[in-house]
């Protein structure tokens, strides 16, 4: 017995970009409201976080997207994926390739609640705020931008 589709625009599982009656964050977020100079030397000492780079594709995509489509991306990212309390998958929930904004997430240590605790002092354990996946939202659109 084969299921059949009731409402074609509900949001798949894994559908990152399904509609949803979520109101997401705005659409360009203000980057120059934050100072991220700080962040960024701390992050420049990791190994790790320093080898991530966006590819030809991906700055592709991005120039050809734009920055304001790019940031609606990253708060529907970081809405479904790393703002609930509980992420069933933490620490395993970030691709490490792909979309740009997974890329970003790794390179600012954003890509799970356990780095975003290490690296922005964010605590696991409970949902983002609104002003917390703004600030997210907002330094993966700055590393982004100092990519391109």
């Amino acid at each position: 017995m084969s299921k059949s589709v009731v409402n074609a625009k509900r949001p798949v599982e894994g559908d990152l970009f399904g509609e949803d009656s979520f109101e997401p964050l705005k659409c360009c977020v203000d980057i120059d409201k934050y100072e991220f100079t700080e962040v960024f030397a701390r992050l420049a000492k990791s190994d790790f976080r320093r080898r991530f780079k966006l590819n030809a594709e991906n700055l592709m995509y991005v120039r050809d997207k734009g920055l304001a489509l790019i940031s609606v991306h990253a708060a529907d990212i970081i809405r479904k994926r790393l703002a609930p309390a509980v992420i069933p998958n933490d620490g395993k929930q970030t691709p490490m390739k792909g979309h740009p904004v997974f890329i970003a997430q790794h390179a600012t240590g954003c890509c799970c609640r356990g780095c975003l605790s290490k690296w922005h002092g964010i605590p696991a354990g409970r949902e983002l705020t609104a002003d917390e996946q703004e600030y997210i939202v907002a330094l993966i659109l700055t590393w982004i931008k100092r990519q391109l």
